[in-house]
């Protein structure tokens, strides 16, 4: 993967920082706290996560611990998870780089829900489902440093202990069922690891020593039709409840003007209407997969500010990295940039500087009815989908089609033509696993349920359009 050091240029430009604002450097490091909710859509709050649009709000959900964070901090309109799927967005919060690069595309546990060895004309590739020991996580990064660091809720990212990558205190490997291993883990889960978490941060209050503490949220999986609807009236409260018991202990402890929380959610909500009025949900790349809440409360953090550039949970660790103005920093590719800036001056008009200009969403995989392997890439305003089943190319113009509801591919042909392009050398760039033509594939059994596990099916087949 071809890209600059991004921590060395980080490092170098936080000491300047540094000497120039801290002066003898006595201001104690800052603590960290994010929240990472579960399958929760940009529109799944009660706080517009879009000053510009009134439908950016549940109609029916209470998060008044949300409204509390916007309130307080900084939302932004365009924040994006890295993948409209679990374990991918998982990893690359926690390590900056791209489920693409990491090979991290799809989840674990479970089957693809629409791949069968005949009834699919694309055979998606064997997503990694373990988080290399290799990759530096946010987590590793701070505690060179000297922070204490704890993961409780939700893991999904394999089966290696979260101590291997980095954290002092979990609850150890989970997946969607809990330290329980059940079906509904919530409200039990939503208010224990919550509870752990304060306990956590208690400690290390007393102890004067800076933390990092994250809250994956776990999912209620076995909800269908209204009673699902029901259930996530529910779930929502009892999370948003967790959230506002957070930040009272935060302020109890005299630690939230010293304290940045972040707040997130994995994808977006499963269900093609469940994310209006964006389109699409869980496991598309449409912005209904993608786009999430996304607020940020802490020291020197703009109040009650919308910002409107484009962010994505592989910010996270660079911008964490600044934050905490780290004198050192691990030497590897990160993909994410930092956006420390534009939380300290939203007027600036500042963005977000990545390796790259453009921000790639890579998921080869058939799941929840989407319409198979493709490809995300968005630059500014635009907006170009592959789908490697059909070859198509579509192309949106999201600042003023945010539910991607016009298809500019044959009006813009030399705009599609760049970024498809740009899109391509991505892929290569990072040797990402592609879907391969299914040399068993029958269209006459098109579209019947199937029931594998990714990746399986014959090996034969090559890269359909491989760039």
């Amino acid at each position: 993967m071809e890209t600059q050091n991004f921590f060395g240029a980080l490092a170098g430009a936080v000491t300047i920082a540094g000497c120039a604002v801290l002066g003898a450097a006595e201001i104690p490091p800052p603590n960290f706290v994010v929240i990472l909710t579960e399958a929760q859509g940009w529109s799944n709050t009660s706080v517009a996560m879009d000053d510009r649009v009134q439908a950016s709000k549940s109609r029916i959900l209470k998060t008044p611990a949300v409204e509390r964070l916007a309130g307080e901090g900084m939302r932004f309109s365009d924040g994006y998870a890295a993948s409209p799927r679990c374990t991918p967005s998982r990893a690359a919060l926690l390590t900056g780089v791209s489920p693409a690069y990491l090979h991290m595309t799809f989840v674990g546990g479970g089957r693809e829900s629409a791949f069968s060895r005949t009834s699919s004309a694309l055979i998606p590739p064997e997503p990694l489902l373990e988080l290399p020991t290799g990759e530096t996580t946010v987590a590793e990064m701070l505690k060179h440093e000297g922070y204490a660091t704890a993961h409780f809720g939700k893991w999904h990212l394999g089966r290696v202990s979260p101590a291997k990558h980095g954290f002092d205190e979990s609850d150890g490997a989970t997946n969607n069922g809990g330290p329980d291993i059940v079906a509904n883990p919530n409200p039990k889960q939503a208010h224990a690891m919550t509870e752990r978490g304060i306990d956590f941060i208690t400690r290390m209050a007393r102890a004067q020593r800076p933390f990092y503490l994250q809250l994956s949220h776990y999912p209620n999986q076995d909800q269908k039709g209204a009673a699902r609807q029901d259930a996530e009236v529910v779930e929502a409260a009892d999370v948003d409840q967790t959230v506002g018991q957070l930040l009272d202990a935060l302020d109890r402890l005299g630690l939230a003007g010293n304290t940045y929380v972040l707040y997130t959610s994995d994808h977006g909500a499963q269900g093609r209407t469940a994310n209006e009025p964006l389109s699409g949900g869980k496991g598309f790349v449409l912005e209904g997969g993608l786009r999430v809440p996304f607020l940020v409360r802490g020291p020197g953090v703009a109040a009650g500010v919308c910002s409107h550039v484009p962010v994505t949970a592989m910010d996270w660790l660079p911008t964490i990295a600044e934050l905490a103005h780290l004198q050192t920093a691990p030497a590897k590719d990160v993909e994410g940039g930092s956006f420390a800036g534009i939380l300290r001056d939203p007027s600036g008009h500042g963005a977000v500087k990545r390796v790259r200009e453009e921000i790639v969403f890579h998921f080869p995989h058939y799941d929840h009815g989407n319409f198979g392997p493709a490809t995300a890439l968005i630059l500014e305003h635009y907006k170009l989908i592959r789908v490697d089943e059909t070859g198509t190319r579509r192309l949106y113009d999201l600042a003023v089609d945010a539910a991607e509801e016009h298809d500019l591919a044959a009006k813009l042909p030399e705009k599609t033509a760049e970024l498809d392009a740009r899109l391509i050398a991505y892929l290569r760039a990072v040797n990402a696993q592609l879907a391969i033509v299914n040399p068993d594939y029958d269209p006459t059994k098109a579209g019947i349920a199937p029931d594998n596990r990714p990746g399986a099916g014959g090996k034969g087949g090559k890269r359909r359009d491989s760039p």
